[in-house]
């Protein structure tokens, strides 16, 4: 997935229903501190971009209830929005290691490991998404995208992009720039697997990913 499709059109923080919600549960949590309900406080926390209430909310829950997985993915969610990926895909491993068909864990260790430029990561977490949930069309194209070494039908430009010529950044950008996203995705996608630590290729490659859901709607 693409960020989750940026979460479905996250509420913005200040959203009046959002804010009502928080305080209804924030009331809920004092009325009973040792309950459950400190994993859904966190996770409005985190979709009103307080990720570090959510955090705090969340590691301290954990401790009273370390396997409680939902919270812990609510705070691999909150931790990724900081910034801290790889301690995102710490708590998803926890996850994992318990729930190994968690598929909201796999898709959100598959995003991380593609942002990093980690691909082969990135598809077998997706790989276990479209086993677990077949009916996820767009992690099933997504990952027809990332795990292919090279263009599938030999004809026209794909039959160009077969060789090694065409493969830069300058190409697949400009493939982008005509609207050819999958193309594009083809060439930052095998950019990556020759360099990891192409920053640029990360970047054009999520930019080829926004594009073409868009295009997708």
């Amino acid at each position: 997935m693409v960020d989750s499709a940026v979460e479905r059109a996250a509420p913005s923080a200040d959203d009046p229903a959002l804010a009502a919600a928080i305080r209804r549960q924030e009331e809920r949590v004092q009325r009973d501190p040792a309950s459950l309900a400190f994993a859904q406080l966190a996770d409005l926390y985190r979709k009103a971009g307080r990720t570090v209430q959510a955090i705090a909310v969340c590691r301290e829950g954990l401790t009273r209830f370390p396997h409680y997985t939902t919270a812990r993915l609510i705070l691999a969610k909150a931790l990724q929005a900081e910034g801290d990926s790889e301690s995102a895909l710490a708590e998803l491993r926890a996850i994992l290691e318990v729930s190994p068909r968690d598929v909201q864990s796999h898709r959100l260790a598959a995003e991380i490991h593609r942002r990093a430029g980690r691909l082969d990561e990135a598809v077998t977490h997706l790989e276990s998404v479209v086993t677990l949930d077949p009916n996820d069309r767009e992690s099933r194209s997504l990952l027809g995208l990332l795990r292919a070494s090279g263009p599938g039908e030999a004809s026209g430009l794909r039959r160009v992009l077969a060789g090694e010529t065409f493969v830069t950044l300058a190409f697949g950008s400009l493939c982008l720039e005509q609207g050819l996203v999958d193309e594009a995705a083809s060439v930052f996608t095998r950019l990556l697997r020759r360099d990891p630590d192409n920053s640029e290729a990360r970047e054009r490659l999520e930019q080829t990913l926004r594009a073409r859901l868009r295009r997708r709607g």
